[in-house]
């Protein structure tokens, strides 16, 4: 044989092989019924064979668990075949001898998420920037390509059919009838596309939280308010620029001021001179941090409309709120002051860097534009398919938080309407009232 037809020869059998191997689900399934109907044949004859194959095939299909694991393989099969298809027609270099290996295939609420291990002198970066390409091939809605943190050569691959957080009604929040919380506990937030709830642990931690008017901030920060409001051991000091977003929790309050930044800077003083309190006395008992069990209140100050405390009003008093805010945040975790802030886009020239990369959490909402997404998440999280502006402008409350150290998540907040918001309120408030009666 010639090695013209000795190339030829693998190439059929390699496209054998591949044929073979993308529909090995299906040929498994087919040889089972060929087996069965050869057995049946054996033992019966025409045409009974076909009667009693039917007869045997007909209560498996009837039982609704059997059935339906039977339909999940064969989309699963279906979605692992045509992905590799789609990357094959990109005609990828690094994946001109080998395909990726898809070893594992998951049905989640916004479409398939695929575990796939990219051959030798490829790698994860080459699915990443093809996804757009990907997605147009298999006309999805869009395609998520990350790469495992402890495996540089597998990926998880999501191919989105579906928005999972489009759902007309609002999500009720967990919390909404409790009697009163612990802040010391992790405060649920919102669901993400898994449909898991996604929860926040506030103690040692800032939230910087931004996007368009009417994406959802206040609703969402009202959640953590509300969750800080029904622990009576919280102290809570509100600045609400727009001087009604916070106004439901004026009760609860230490202290509450509205657009006066002059007001806003002695309440930040005060709670700076707190904090230098408890450092002195967190260092005469040898420790680093004050913990749930040591009697020590949270601080929470929650800042609405962040910028306007940062551009209206005498220059000397903004530059004074913004030094002693960056001090709250850069100092205070380990003494219980935790700082969650609200703007409609934190850009340099509004609020600046050093104090806006001290926020652990970032939390963004819908925005205009790439850029604006990563002025709230950071640098570089748009490229990498998290950006805030392919929010649909109807979907109020989803955006992507950021955990520091983490990646984004995509989710959508939970929801507290008027008269919930009023009730959760005049139950904190009675809380708090009891537990000072009580000595708490």
């Amino acid at each position: 044989m010639s090695a013209q037809q000795e190339g030829f020869a693998e190439v059929v059998v390699g496209a054998v092989a591949r044929t073979t191997w993308a529909w090995r689900v299906e040929l498994a399934m087919l040889a089972v019924v060929a087996v069965m109907a050869g057995a049946a044949y054996d033992q019966l004859g025409p045409p009974w064979h076909v009667v009693a194959v039917i007869g045997v095939g007909l209560p498996f299909g009837s039982v609704r668990v059997l059935r339906r694991f039977l339909v999940r393989l064969l989309r699963r099969s279906h979605v692992r075949r045509t992905w590799l298809a789609a990357v094959r027609r990109l005609d990828i270099a690094s994946f001109q001898e080998r395909l990726p290996v898809v070893s594992r295939v998951r049905e989640v609420p916004a479409g398939y998420r695929l575990e796939a291990r990219v051959p030798p002198r490829g790698c994860v970066d080459d699915l990443v920037k093809v996804a757009e390409r990907i997605a147009a091939d298999l006309g999805a809605r869009d395609v998520r390509v990350r790469r495992f943190a402890e495996d540089a050569g597998r990926a998880e691959v999501v191919v989105v059919r579906r928005d999972p957080l489009a759902a007309p009604q609002p999500l009720r929040w967990p919390l909404a009838t409790a009697g009163r919380t612990s802040l010391w506990r992790p405060v649920p937030v919102g669901v993400d596309e898994d449909g898991r709830t996604v929860s926040m642990s506030l103690p040692e931690h800032n939230l910087l939280l931004g996007g368009e008017p009417g994406a959802g901030k206040s609703a969402s920060l009202s959640l953590l308010t509300a969750a800080a409001a029904l622990d009576p051991t919280v102290k809570l000091w509100l600045l609400d620029g727009k001087l009604v977003e916070l106004a439901t929790w004026a009760g609860c309050a230490e202290h509450s001021v509205g657009a006066n930044v002059a007001d806003a800077v002695d309440v930040l003083r005060t709670l700076q001179v707190d904090m230098g309190a408890r450092y002195a006395q967190l260092l005469a008992q040898r420790r680093r941090k004050v913990g749930p069990d040591d009697g020590v209140p949270l601080h929470v100050v929650v800042c609405d409309e962040l910028a306007m405390y940062l551009t209206v009003g005498d220059r000397k008093e903004r530059t004074e709120f913004a030094e002693v805010l960056r001090d709250l945040v850069a100092r205070g975790r380990a003494a219980g002051v935790i700082v969650l802030a609200a703007t409609q886009k934190p850009a340099t020239d509004i609020v600046p860097s050093s104090l806006r990369d001290l926020f652990g959490f970032r939390w963004a909402l819908r925005c205009a534009t790439r850029d604006a997404s990563d002025t709230i998440l950071g640098a570089g999280w748009a490229t990498l398919g998290y950006s805030a502006a392919g929010i649909d402008a109807g979907l109020r409350g989803v955006g992507y938080l950021l955990h520091e150290g983490g990646e984004p998540t995509r989710l959508r907040s939970f929801w507290l309407d008027d008269d919930s918001l009023f009730a959760v309120a005049d139950r904190a408030e009675a809380v708090r009232r009891q537990a000072a009666e009580d000595g708490e």
